[in-house]
C-alpha cells in the first residue's frame, strides 16, 4: 500500500510540500514577467501611436487584452497553489476499480494540483467526481460517477489528516464516513465571526446536497446548527466547478436578509477558489421594480409599527398578505379585470371610423399574454390595419392618435389605481392603508409587484442561472411567487421553518412547495453549533424532537 506508515505518509506530505513551493515560485516569475511584458506592450503602443495604422494599433490592443487575460489566470492560480501550501490536503481514499489491477490512492484537497509535465494529479479538488468516494462511503464497495459513466469498485483504506502550515499535525484512518474524532476537533476549534469551508468535514447528508445537480428547485429545511448556509455556499461553489464552461460567479445571486450575512459568508467562496457573487435583498429588488411607481415602507419600519401599537388592524393586513390566499385572490382579480376594465368605444376622427367591434374583437382574438401587452398589440394591431373613408392609408398622425385612443379604453391605467381596486373588488378597502402619499406599507410591496407582473409581465433576469434564497421562512408565498416570475433558473432555497423572525408573516414549508411544487425537499436534522447541555436546555423552551445534536466538547472561559 503506498505511504502505509505515518513516517510515509511525512515524507509524501514533504514532497508535494516541497513540489507546491517550487510550482508557486514558478508561478511568481511569469506573473513578474507578464507584468513587464503588458508594461513594455503599452508604451510601444504610446511611442509609436502617431506611426501605427488601425489594424496594427487594434492587433496590439488585442495581443494586450490577451496578456492581460493570461495574467489574470495565472494570478488566480497562485491563490489555490498559495492556499495548498499551507494544507495541501485533508483526505485520502485508495481505491480499487474492477477494471484495473492496482489499487490508486487519491489524495483530497481544497484545491487540485499536477505534475506540470505529465499532467498526473497529485491532489484532487473535493468537488471533482471521484472525491465522492471520501464523502459517500465506507471502507468497501462503492463506485463514483466519472464524465465516461459509472466507476465500481472497493475502498481499501480511508485516512483523514489535519495539517497546518505544511506540518502534518495528526493523521487517522478512518473506516466510516467523516471520523468523529476529527469532526469533534473542527467543531472545537476557535472560530471568528465569519463562515469557513467545512470540506474536510462534508457528511455524507450534506455531500447528497451539494452535488445535487438534478433538481431545479432544492429546498434545504435544517435545523438551527445543521450547517444549511454553509452546505448551500459549497453547494455554489461545486456547481461552479461542476459547469464552469456555462456557469460563473456572475450567474449565481443570492437573495439574502441583509448586510451582516454578507459579511458573514463573504469568507467562503474565496477560500474555495471561486469569486464573491452577487447578493441582494428583497427590498432592493422591490425598489427597482416600483421605482417611478410609487414609494415604500422599509420592513423594520412596519415591524416598529407592530411594536407601537397604534394601528390595531396592522396585524390582520399583514396575515392576509403573508398567506397563499392572496395570490389565488390575485390572479383571480386579473382575470376579472382583462374581461370588465376594457371599455370598448368606437373611434371617429376627420378621416377615420373604428368601431367597437372591431376593436373588441381583435382584443378578444389576442391570447396567452399579459393584460398590458395585449392591449399594446390590440393598438398595434388596429392602428396598422385602419384605412381611411377612402380606402387609403391613415398617415401617422392618426395612427398614433388610434394607438392612445385605445390604450385610454383601460379604466385603471395607474397600477396603484389599479391595486386599490383589487380591495374595492374583494370587498374589503380597509385592507389598503397608505402611509403617506403614494407609499405602501411593507406588507403591500411584493402584492403590488406581483399584480404589476401578471398585468404587464415579467421580463425574466436571464443572466442568473442559479438562484440561492437563504432564511426561507422569513418571505411570503406572494414574495416567492414575484422571485419565480423574475427568475426561471435553477434554485437553492434554505432555512428553517422554526426560526422566523416575521411577525405574522413567516412561511411554512408546505406554503413554499405550493409556489415550486416541482422542488425537491431535504431536511438536516443533526445540529453541530452547541453543546449538548445548551441543545438540552433550547429544548425544554421549545422542543423539536426531530433535532438531533452532536456531541461536542465543551470549551470553558
Amino acid at each position: 500500500m503506498l505511504n502505509e506508515s505515518e513516517a510515509a505518509e511525512r515524507k509524501h506530505l514533504d514532497d508535494i510540500h516541497g513540489r507546491l513551493l517550487m510550482a508557486l515560485r514558478e508561478i511568481e516569475d511569469k506573473l513578474s514577467d507578464s507584468y513587464k511584458d503588458i508594461i513594455e506592450a503599452k508604451k510601444y503602443l504610446w511611442v509609436n501611436m502617431a506611426q501605427l495604422d488601425a489594424a496594427e494599433w487594434a492587433a496590439n490592443r488585442v495581443d494586450i487584452s490577451l496578456s492581460i487575460d493570461t495574467g489574470e489566470k495565472t494570478a488566480a492560480k497562485r491563490q489555490r497553489i498559495s492556499k495548498l501550501v499551507s494544507t495541501p490536503y485533508f483526505g485520502r481514499v485508495d481505491f480499487k476499480a474492477v477494471d484495473r489491477l492496482e489499487v490508486d490512492a487519491y489524495y483530497i484537497g481544497v484545491h487540485a494540483f499536477s505534475e506540470e509535465e505529465s499532467q498526473h494529479n497529485l491532489i484532487y479538488d473535493w468537488r471533482s467526481p471521484v472525491a465522492s468516494l471520501f464523502y459517500d462511503f465506507n471502507v468497501g464497495e462503492a463506485f463514483y460517477q466519472a464524465p465516461m459513466g459509472k466507476v465500481d469498485g472497493d475502498i481499501t483504506t480511508k485516512r483523514q489528516y489535519k495539517i497546518k502550515d505544511g506540518i502534518l499535525d495528526y493523521v487517522i484512518e478512518s473506516s466510516f464516513n467523516i471520523h468523529d474524532d476529527v469532526l469533534q476537533k473542527e467543531l472545537s476549534s476557535t472560530s471568528d465571526e465569519k463562515m469557513k469551508n467545512i470540506v474536510a468535514t462534508i457528511q455524507q447528508e450534506q455531500n447528497k446536497i451539494i452535488r445535487n445537480e438534478t433538481s431545479s428547485e432544492l429546498i434545504i429545511q435544517g435545523v438551527a446548527g445543521s450547517g444549511k448556509t454553509s452546505v448551500a455556499l459549497h453547494r455554489v461553489a461545486y456547481l461552479l466547478y461542476r459547469y464552469k464552461d456555462t456557469l460563473t460567479s456572475s450567474n449565481v445571486l443570492i437573495i439574502s436578509p441583509n448586510k451582516v450575512f454578507s459579511d458573514y459568508i463573504s469568507n467562503v467562496l474565496p477560500e474555495l477558489g471561486e469569486e464573491k457573487i452577487m447578493e441582494v435583498s428583497m427590498e432592493e429588488l422591490a425598489e427597482k421594480e416600483l421605482a417611478g411607481i410609487c414609494k415604500f415602507e422599509t420592513f423594520y419600519e412596519q415591524v416598529a409599527g407592530l411594536l407601537e401599537g397604534q394601528d390595531e388592524e396592522i396585524a390582520e393586513r399583514i396575515r392576509y398578505k403573508a398567506g397563499m390566499s392572496l395570490i389565488q385572490d390575485l390572479d383571480i382579480f386579473v382575470k376579472h379585470a382583462e374581461l370588465h376594465f376594457f371599455e370598448v368605444d368606437n373611434i371617429e376622427l376627420e378621416q377615420v371610423f373604428i368601431s367597437k367591434k372591431e376593436i373588441l374583437d381583435c382584443y378578444q382574438s389576442i391570447t396567452g399574454m399579459p393584460l398590458k401587452q395585449r392591449l399594446d398589440k390590440t393598438a398595434t394591431i388596429i392602428s396598422g390595419q385602419s384605412k381611411t373613408r377612402d380606402g387609403e392609408r391613415i398617415p401617422p398622425a392618426d395612427a398614433r392618435k388610434i394607438k392612445a385612443a385605445i390604450k385610454k379604453m383601460y379604466r385603471y391605467p395607474s397600477l396603484l389605481t389599479l391595486y386599490k381596486e383589487f380591495y374595492n373588488y374583494l370587498g374589503k378597502p380597509g385592507m389598503l392603508k397608505l402611509t403617506g402619499k403614494n407609499k405602501l406599507e411593507f406588507a403591500d410591496v411584493f402584492p403590488l409587484i406581483y399584480l404589476k407582473l401578471q398585468v404587464e409581465g415579467a421580463a425574466p433576469m436571464q443572466m442568473v442561472k442559479h438562484l440561492l434564497v437563504d432564511e426561507m421562512q422569513d418571505y411570503t408565498p406572494v414574495q416567492y411567487a414575484v422571485l419565480a416570475a423574475c427568475f426561471p433558473c435553477k434554485k437553492t432555497i434554505l432555512g428553517d421553518s422554526s426560526q422566523s423572525v416575521n411577525p405574522y408573516s413567516s412561511t411554512s414549508l408546505p406554503a413554499i412547495k405550493n409556489v415550486f411544487p416541482q422542488a425537491e425537499t431535504i431536511e438536516l436534522l443533526k445540529s453541530y453549533r452547541s453543546t449538548l447541555e445548551i441543545a438540552n436546555f433550547a429544548q425544554r423552551i421549545r422542543r423539536n424532537d426531530r433535532l438531533i445534536p452532536v456531541e461536542r466538547p465543551w470549551r470553558g472561559a
